[in-house]
């Protein structure tokens, strides 16, 4: 059994605003108001697309993955790896002066990924103490490691230990990586 329009229109007592609304009239008369909210609907479909194009949502959520997938690394560890290759470019060098440099410079990177990381704190003790809570770094290990940077900053007769540098700067790499992926 089919229904026809007008007994729905009928039973549901809506026969004469459907009529009305459909009159030509009415719709000459609401035709600038459909303009206007044509063009506002154009507007920010437009705002849209552009700051959805200009953001890095669809990098973050779309494109990180096959980021990942293409480099076979990590999202944020490229960046980090980039920054790194000097640091054990000069490692592999061997010499004590790349060595200390190495260390030096490992340092500053580490004390930027604490800072890049939201990481509160006023001192480098301090950044290392928060960052340990937040990460589960190794703290101890690495204020050791920042004590011989120190110590090859102001005692330029310092004496670096081979083994020792490289043991060092693994655990400035690996707090760095882990920092890196927060």
């Amino acid at each position: 059994m089919l229904i026809n329009w007008e007994y729905l229109y009928e039973l549901l007592g809506i026969k004469e605003f459907i009529y009305f609304i459909s009159s030509p009239t009415i719709q000459q008369t609401l035709f600038p108001v459909k303009l206007v909210f044509i063009c506002f609907t154009l507007f920010f479909l437009i705002a849209v697309i552009y700051f959805y194009i200009n953001s890095s949502y669809l990098q973050y959520k779309f494109l990180q993955d096959t980021t990942e997938f293409i480099s076979k690394e990590t999202f944020g560890l490229s960046k980090v790896n980039k920054r790194w290759k000097p640091i054990k470019d000069k490692m592999a060098s061997g010499t004590e002066a790349d060595l200390k440099l190495a260390m030096i410079e490992a340092d500053d990177f580490l004390y930027e990924a604490l800072q890049e990381a939201d990481i509160e704190g006023d001192t480098f003790e301090d950044l290392i103490t928060n960052a340990d809570k937040k990460t589960r770094i190794s703290a101890s290990e690495i204020l050791e490691a920042h004590s011989v940077r120190n110590a090859i900053v102001y005692q330029p007769d310092y004496k670096l230990d081979s083994e020792q540098a490289k043991r060092m700067l693994s655990v400035y790499e690996n707090t760095i990586k882990k920092l890196a992926l927060l």
